[in-house]
């Protein structure tokens, strides 16, 4: 008998297909009577497949008593009570590096877009305002100009990497200094005021929520350029909007925010704001090797192996 997986965030056609061979398959983010498949299964579901965003409570845990291990598709795992997995001896991974190169495509495409206003360019063109108004007013250079990394870890160095390439001073706040050759600063908010823009890569989590705080965003120069793609409660966001609003940010690239997807109305007012559904690792490639290090970290769980990406 195969051992069952719940899975509670809805996953690709491919990742389904490749889970039953090995599992049973139970649709939780499907179905319609959640109490009554956890009562029904609670004996055979072993594992749970669920995603960054929807995480997994302790209440879900206590439901199935031969649940092994959580598998997060995603890098973040902020959402899933690890330490209640902790007390109950469940084990918990996720799908670190597999994405990290994809996020930082999407930082620098942000950073491009929002600076250059490419969307609006876009725009000017179909609705025939070249040709009736003539060029675009001019827009800001990304090249060049000083660059602030809040949180170096994996995605933030790609994002530094990249940054190297546009010839951008670099700096970064951390809670510890890292042996790399920019110039560190222990808060967002002493490293504010160096940098023309910030960009924002942290870890979600307890830790983190309001790292990006008010005191942080009004440290920024006027005419500055902010950008993230960590996760939406890293940022201060009635702060965030205030400073959008004056246009004290001068432009900004957004992935993520809190109450996705039902975030604040006020950001789809704003022309110099380039708004993303929090998608930054959402290419075919990237999605299929988050699946497979997913499915290969529950496997080994199963077959007791040594999980391969264990962060409890």
């Amino acid at each position: 008998m195969k051992p069952g997986v719940l899975v509670v965030g809805e996953l690709p056609d491919w990742d389904l297909g490749a889970l039953a061979e090995r599992f049973e398959v139970h649709l939780y983010y499907a179905t319609a009577d959640k109490p009554g498949m956890l009562a029904r299964h609670r004996d055979t579901i072993r594992a749970i497949a669920t995603k960054g965003e929807v995480g997994a409570s302790a209440e879900l845990m206590d439901a199935l008593p031969k649940l092994e291990i959580i598998g997060c598709y995603g890098v973040g795992y902020d959402l899933i009570d690890v330490p209640a997995a902790k007390a109950r001896g469940i084990r918990v991974t996720n799908t670190p590096d597999v994405l990290t190169e994809e996020v930082a495509d999407m930082a620098i495409g942000l950073l491009l877009a929002a600076a250059r206003r490419i969307p609006a360019g876009d725009a000017w063109v179909r609705d025939g305002s070249w040709k009736t108004k003539g060029s675009m007013p001019l827009q800001t250079r990304v090249w060049g100009k000083r660059i602030g990394i809040v949180g170096l870890g994996r995605i933030g160095a790609a994002i530094a990497r990249r940054a190297e390439a546009f010839r951008m001073p670099i700096a970064y706040s951390a809670r510890q200094k890292k042996d790399v050759p920019y110039d560190w600063y222990p808060t967002p908010a002493a490293l504010a005021p160096h940098v023309d823009i910030l960009m924002v890569s942290a870890a979600g989590g307890p830790a983190t929520k309001g790292l990006v705080d008010r005191t942080a965003i009004e440290a920024l120069k006027p005419g500055a350029i902010f950008c993230n793609v960590s996760r939406g409660t890293v940022v201060d966001e009635a702060a965030l909007l205030a400073a959008l609003r004056t246009k004290r940010i001068a432009a900004a690239g957004l992935d993520v925010f809190l109450n996705e997807p039902d975030i604040d109305p006020e950001f789809l007012t704003f022309d110099h704001v380039v708004l993303q559904p929090h998608a930054a690792s959402a290419t075919v490639e990237t999605r299929k090797d988050m699946g497979a290090l997913m499915r290969a970290n529950l496997e080994a769980q199963m077959e007791g192996r040594p999980l391969l990406t264990p962060v409890a």
